[in-house]
């Protein structure tokens, strides 16, 4: 895909028209493209990204200081984590499909960028500093109250879903998970791991994913919203 095809998908996804259009062809540039290609017609993400985590992380901050205008200052610290968190910022890309889109070089993508939580979770934060620098903190913070802070519940269910688990089985005395690694498959660089889900001996789900913790997330998921499990903020 080129960078004319990835800018009005990128602009219909997000719901946002940029005015420079070179701000959100950087956003979505990973710097292996850059080298590879030898192009220097725009940037690569990498600062976009710097800006994006500064304007995310006020922004959140923001918005839990007066959603929770009792939690002391720590447990503020703790929820801010867990909310743009490697792997909750990757869950937001990856609900926009910007794994799609990104401008790879060849290696890079051979090797399973697309699908990298800490490749994903740049971009994201690169699109946010190219909302802000095209449109302003408010088109910034819009971005972010839609794609980030709605449905942040769902997303902490997921990052934290083995432990929430956890705790929900717990409630059963004597009840006990584990995980079986089903298989492993693919090139190294770019394996896939096939995990199933047991409790109490019995099968509850099978996920697969790039790691095997990354399986076993997937799979906790699956079973919790099985369960029924939600997380409200």
């Amino acid at each position: 895909m080129t960078a004319s095809e990835i800018l009005p998908i990128l602009e219909e996804r997000i719901g946002y028209h940029f005015r420079d259009s070179s701000l959100a062809i950087s956003a979505m540039t990973h710097p292996s493209f850059m080298n590879e290609m030898k192009i220097n017609k725009w940037d690569h993400y990498q600062r976009l990204e710097y800006l994006g985590d500064a304007v995310l992380e006020l922004t959140m901050s923001e918005y839990l200081y007066f959603k929770y205008p009792t939690m002391p200052e720590g447990e503020l610290s703790k929820l801010r984590a867990s909310m743009v968190c490697e792997p909750a910022l990757a869950f937001c890309a990856n609900n926009l499909n910007l794994g799609e889109l990104i401008l790879l070089g060849k290696g890079e993508d051979l090797c399973g960028g697309r699908k990298r939580d800490s490749i994903l979770s740049d971009v994201f934060e690169a699109v946010i500093g190219a909302i802000y620098l095209d449109g302003g903190m408010d088109c910034a913070k819009n971005h972010v109250n839609r794609f980030v802070i709605d449905g942040m519940g769902e997303r902490i269910l997921f990052t934290d879903s083995k432990s929430i688990l956890q705790e929900e089985v717990q409630k059963t005395p004597g009840s006990v998970i584990r995980y079986e690694l089903v298989s492993e498959e693919g090139p190294e660089h770019d394996k896939r791991f096939t995990v199933a889900l047991f409790i109490d001996e019995v099968k509850k789900a099978e996920a697969c994913g790039h790691s095997k913790k990354n399986a076993e997330q997937k799979a906790a998921y699956n079973v919790l919203k099985e369960m029924g499990v939600s997380r409200n903020l």
